[in-house]
């Protein structure tokens, strides 16, 4: 999947239809809600694609890595003039955090979950998107098992998973997503079970 996404984004690709339009509206709209709402001061997305969801975000700090580098590029010159925004290369199969530098208050996953075709390309972005997280992980996904007919895309039930691997963060909102064109996803919020006790 990773060179799949190198290669996309040499070629002048982008991150797909639903990082433009009504979708990538619809989206901004909630997360910069959420991020009010809750008083989110940091955020990070991993596998954050090439910047064009962003150019609608408002966070007060943020932290992007992508497995692509022609992404962390593209990310790099369009906002080369906001100092609240950076971003990194991101390989799963190198990065281990014990001390916690890449970790904020809100960890984001905007369609990216079925785009992970390999299982453990999954489970290490999972686990490593849980960790980097100190109160709330909203995911962006379909949350079934659909087919399709892209090899680059295969639709998962990712919250099983979550309940067996991080059973600490709980499920505390489903919001509708912007789309009504199968295939839909909708927005999942999980809080931990520490913020829960202090809030």
């Amino acid at each position: 999947s990773a060179r799949f996404w190198e290669d996309r984004y040499a070629r002048g690709g982008n991150s797909g239809s639903g990082s433009f339009g009504a979708l990538a509206h619809g989206k901004a709209a909630f997360l910069n809600s959420f991020v009010r709402t809750h008083s989110v001061q940091a955020l990070i997305w991993l596998r954050c694609g090439d910047g064009n969801q962003l150019s609608l975000a408002d966070y007060p700090s943020y932290i992007g890595l992508d497995v692509s580098k022609m992404a962390v590029m593209l990310c790099q010159r369009r906002f080369s003039d906001d100092p609240r925004k950076s971003f990194y290369l991101y390989d799963g199969e190198c990065f281990v955090d014990h001390a916690g530098l890449f970790t904020a208050d809100l960890a984001l996953s905007l369609d990216v979950i079925y785009h992970l075709v390999e299982d453990d390309v999954f489970d290490r972005y999972m686990a490593h998107s849980f960790s980097a997280s100190r109160r709330y992980v909203v995911i962006y996904g379909t949350n079934s098992t659909m087919g399709d007919k892209v090899s680059h895309v295969r639709h998962r039930c990712f919250s099983p998973w979550v309940e067996e691997n991080y059973p600490q963060w709980q499920l505390t909102q489903i919001a509708q997503g912007p789309g009504f064109e199968p295939p839909r996803a909708d927005f999942y919020k999980r809080k931990s079970a520490s913020d829960l006790a202090t809030s």
